[in-house]
């Protein structure tokens, strides 16, 4: 099936925001990391000095981000005919195994401060700029996490999910500090211990996240649903099945689906209906159907009608049978068959539809009953 030209002005737009937002970034994190590191050494505070390297992390996960961007938006070529777009994937896992990385090396040089501690010297001018870095931090983490999330970029977030964890770090170091010229006891790593055993943590979630969705993930129920109601919304097409979609990228997607029409439908009218359902389904979804399948429902039998009416309510009438579709009957040939949606919740999904079989055979005992078990891949 021929398909609609796509819009690129989104695309760019997106690959726009995305560089910008990074470029902020590394400009933010270089001259804070600089700051940091003069005042860390000035100080003697080995918590300051692991804040301005992970801040140096921080401007190397915005040009990985830069860099993973500008490779996904490659064109389409013979090799990779679905694009590059897995790619962001790819640099969002790098990301997260940066804050893994910085998250255990700060916590291996806690560990050395608390067997060898040494005294901080902290000034009022240090202490400010500190509490400046802080707060600068949480509105680059927010800013930045902000714009992730809007234009569906998970560097971006992790990026941002990040930034705010080093406003805490940063944060942390200043209640040590008050701490140490209080009540002169160095806290300093112990707090950055723990702060690094939560880095830690967050890196593992952030790399957990990123491979499942290379592995790939189950179609958000939302957008499934979405889909279906775009396309039952043709008069003549009775419902919307199978939808399968595959992502190759952040908001790129192609998919299949299947139909059910009246069986008085010519090849002139399916064709055009085809069409007009591509057609709206990416103009409104960003979906690309590569595949619309056919089932033919009969309108002409009323006696074929109520079977599957009938046969329907036995289906259904199962605890984990979500849906029955594709039904056909054949009375010359005594036989009839229909597609089931099982739930991943059964303990044996090939048993559920032998139950099914079996009592749809007891009401139709003339008749050769087939079935065949469909996956539901977003599970609604």
């Amino acid at each position: 099936m021929n398909q609609p030209d796509m819009n690129l002005t989104g695309e760019v737009s997106r690959e726009k925001t995305i560089v910008k937002t990074s470029i902020i970034g590394i400009i933010a994190n270089v001259f804070l990391a600089a700051f940091k590191a003069v005042i860390g050494l000035m100080t003697n505070s080995i918590a300051i000095v692991l804040d301005a390297v992970n801040n140096i992390s921080d401007a190397g996960s915005s040009l990985i981000t830069i860099v993973g961007t500008k490779l996904a938006a490659r064109e389409p070529d013979k090799k990779h005919p679905f694009g590059y777009g897995r790619i962001e994937y790819l640099s969002a896992m790098v990301i997260s195994m940066i804050v893994l990385y910085a998250g255990i090396t700060s916590f291996i040089e806690s560990v050395k401060q608390i067997i060898h501690p040494e005294t901080p010297d902290y000034t009022a001018v240090s202490l400010i700029i500190v509490g400046v870095a802080v707060v600068v931090k949480i509105v680059l983490g927010r800013y930045v996490k902000g714009v992730g999330e809007k234009v569906n970029s998970d560097s971006l977030i992790n990026s941002g999910k990040d930034a705010t964890l080093d406003s805490i770090i940063s944060a942390s170091t200043l209640v040590a500090a008050a701490i140490f010229l209080i009540f002169n006891v160095s806290l300093e790593a112990w707090l950055g211990a723990i702060i690094s055993l939560i880095i830690i943590k967050s890196g593992i979630e952030m790399l957990r996240d990123t491979v499942s969705q290379i592995l790939g993930e189950r179609n958000e129920p939302e957008m499934v649903m979405s889909i279906k109601k775009t396309i039952a919304s043709f008069p003549d097409v009775h419902g919307a099945y199978d939808l399968v979609l595959n992502n190759y990228g952040p908001d790129t997607w192609n998919g299949s689906v299947h139909i059910e029409v009246p069986d008085t439908y010519s090849a002139e009218q399916l064709d055009d209906l085809l069409r007009e359902i591509t057609t709206k389904v990416l103009r409104e979804h960003h979906v690309i159907l590569t595949a619309i399948g056919v089932y033919a429902m009969n309108t002409k039998d009323e006696e074929i009608i109520a079977a599957r009416e009938q046969i329907r309510n036995i289906a259904i009438g199962h605890e984990h049978v979500r849906q029955m579709h594709g039904f056909y009957m054949s009375k010359e040939k005594k036989m009839l068959r229909f597609d089931l949606v099982i739930s991943f919740n059964a303990k044996d999904r090939k048993a559920v539809c032998a139950e099914v079989i079996a009592d749809v055979q007891k009401a139709f005992p003339d008749y050769e009953v087939l079935a065949n078990v469909d996956i539901d891949f977003s599970e609604i």
